[in-house]
């Protein structure tokens, strides 16, 4: 997948079908973050920009309709909504709270597929110089996604290739705990509990170049029983 990969939101409470499109669309060429209900997207959303966004309409707590008409506030994102419900008013429910097009569970994920290249393909070109970064704010710190690079002011951060390869990591996954064993799977490495302890090493050290003060880490957060959590400004 190269750099200028469209990047999606996968909204979804089920953990089943989050991770279904997760891997069915990074298969297919997308760079793919997924959040668990509402309050996780707009925490996501405050630090990211995405190319389009798929959201469950029935979420609990904020529902997707709900969602979608406050990002209409302040991004034209394409959005595409999931529900159960197929009924014509709901339909024009979500198209009328902003969603650029609607697809009723169950659903084929090949045509979730096609759904999203259209929508993708109706966006206007936009020139170099208008595209937004994707880029994550840790305090002095601000990591571009697309570019894999680290900066502090304008002085270039140097990373090894495992620090470049967990930052690559949290940044699809941010304010998302992972795991030490998913990181060491995501790392390719062996499993096993030394893997997980070199993780704990690469940590460190990463942390040495994110945080102020690496001991109290504020950015690059330690989850009690959970793993790792990149959380950005």
């Amino acid at each position: 997948m190269n750099d200028m990969a469209p990047h999606l939101l996968i909204v979804d409470d089920d953990e089943r079908i989050r991770s279904l499109l997760h891997k069915f669309l990074m298969r297919n060429g997308f760079l793919v973050t997924a959040a668990r209900d509402a309050a996780h997207a707009r925490r996501i959303l405050s630090g990211l920009s995405f190319d389009l966004l798929v959201l469950d309409v029935m979420m609990p707590g904020e529902d997707g309709m709900s969602l979608t008409r406050a990002i209409r506030e302040t991004s034209m994102t394409p959005i595409l909504l999931l529900t159960a419900k197929g009924e014509t008013e709901d339909r024009i429910a979500g198209l009328e709270a902003g969603a650029d097009d609607y697809l009723a569970k169950p659903f084929e994920p090949k045509e979730l597929l096609l759904r999203i290249n259209a929508i993708l393909r109706r966006m206007p070109e936009t020139d170099e110089g208008e595209t937004v970064p994707k880029v994550l704010h840790l305090g002095h710190v601000r990591y571009d996604i697309d570019r894999g690079e680290m900066w502090q002011g304008e002085t270039p951060v140097r990373l090894t290739a495992t620090e470049a390869q967990l930052m690559r990591i949290f940044s699809a996954n941010p304010s998302e705990p992972i795991t030490r064993a998913k990181l060491v799977e995501e790392l390719g490495r062996d499993k096993g509990q030394a893997q997980e302890r070199a993780v704990d090493v690469q940590i460190t050290r990463l942390r040495r170049k994110l945080e102020e003060d690496p001991k109290q880490p504020r950015y690059l957060q330690t989850v009690r029983g959970a793993g790792y959590m990149l959380a950005p400004d």
